[in-house]
């Protein structure tokens, strides 16, 4: 965990109960996590849209090529019918 010991993280928390004592303590704990948890969701956000992007353009290649093989489709039949 980023290279930190058992000890380090106890004197890490001793630090911080010093720094905003007991009663802030769990209060910035709990507004912590909600901001971990509120980035989280917003990067999951964008990299669902990416890959929606990422979907979208697939299909719209896929319509591409398709509507170009309907168009040497039809074209050929012409060439037939001239013939």
């Amino acid at each position: 965990m980023f290279g930190l010991g058992t000890q380090e993280l106890i004197i890490i928390l001793v630090i911080a109960l010093l720094i905003f004592g007991p009663k802030k303590l769990p209060e910035l704990a709990r507004s912590t996590g909600k901001a971990i948890n509120e980035f989280r969701k917003a990067s999951s956000g964008i990299l669902d849209e990416e890959e929606e992007k990422k979907k979208e353009k697939k299909e719209s290649k896929k319509e591409e090529t398709a509507l170009k093989s309907e168009k040497e489709e039809s074209v050929e039949k012409i060439k037939v019918k001239e013939q």
